[in-house]
């Protein structure tokens, strides 16, 4: 464990000391600098404090990093479809019937498992069984996802998805007809009392905004694009059975009778965000996978 000492100046006095130390090194992000205080890590004169301790002039600080965790993953050899890479970030775009990270039922053959392989350097926010990843999109849901390789990176990147600066455009397949070509649903979302493994729209749920635009129109069925403004868990999936429009073969929120495509018909085709280090703007585009373009070619034919 590597011990680093600091004591504060005149121009960090009254400031939280979780602050103060992520701004000593661009490596430590403040969601970790806060780990390390509530581990007891980090002592101020000696004693332990919060994270949300104002500094005094001339605290001595004393900061015992922990070595890092092993994580507990089995690195898998597979073949990644990859969009972007630096020594910050990579964006890789996910096939449908892929899980996002280990999980009980899921511990081998997921994009972290494959991530593993690929490169070492991922960060460690989100533990050990789910390194780098800043956000997520559901095992049946193909398309672009952002990999965190370091903290900085990813306490960057969360922060842009927490201020709805992260640009995620969704193409999906939808039933019923919708007849007016664009829309807004301001609608909270939380955990279904009834239903624990389910979402819905519910009084006291999480804020959740989803923009959305015709792209096309079959008898039965409309294709459009969906802009999150928010992500939580579904959101687009409980948004559209909100709304009355479900999602094409999806078994959980839509209707029984449904298209037979494996899960809901939904692709993660636009991701737009601000590189972590260069503050460039970067988006990246990837285009329907074969079978949703079948799908389309299929609904064209039978109209």
């Amino acid at each position: 464990m590597e011990k680093q000492e600091h004591i504060i100046d005149e121009e960090q006095v009254n400031e939280r000391i979780d602050k103060v130390l992520s701004s000593l090194n661009n490596e430590w992000s403040r969601t970790q600098v806060q780990s390390w205080i509530k581990e007891g890590n980090v002592l101020v004169n000696g004693k332990k404090i919060k994270t949300n301790y104002k500094s005094n002039l001339h605290d001595k600080i004393e900061i015992s990093i922990p070595d890092p965790e092993e994580l507990d993953v089995v690195p898998e050899e597979m073949a990644l479809d990859i969009y972007y890479e630096d020594k910050d970030v990579i964006v890789v775009n996910k096939p449908k019937g892929m899980v996002v990270h280990p999980a009980p039922g899921h511990l081998t053959g997921t994009l972290v498992n494959g991530l593993m392989a690929h490169c070492k350097d991922l960060s460690g926010i989100n533990g050990v069984l789910r390194p780098g990843i800043v956000h997520r999109i559901d095992k049946d849901t193909s398309g672009l996802l952002m990999v965190a390789k370091n903290d900085y990176a990813h306490e960057h990147l969360v922060n842009q998805l927490v201020e709805k600066t992260v640009t995620r455009k969704y193409r999906a397949v939808v039933h019923g007809n919708i007849q007016h070509d664009y829309g807004t649903i301001n609608a909270p979302i939380a955990r279904d009392p009834k239903e624990r493994q389910s979402m819905t729209v519910i009084d006291n749920g999480k804020h959740a905004v989803t923009h959305f635009q015709v792209l096309e129109r079959f008898p039965d069925f409309t294709f459009v694009e969906c802009q999150l403004e928010t992500g939580r868990t579904h959101q687009i999936r409980v948004h559209m059975k909100y709304i009355g429009y479900p999602l094409a073969g999806d078994p959980k929120y839509g209707p029984r009778k449904t298209i037979d495509f494996g899960g809901q018909v939904l692709h993660a085709g636009v991701l737009g965000f601000v590189h972590p280090r260069s503050g460039e703007y970067l988006e990246f585009e990837a285009p329907l996978p074969q079978d949703f373009v079948e799908l389309l070619d299929k609904l064209r034919n039978n109209r």
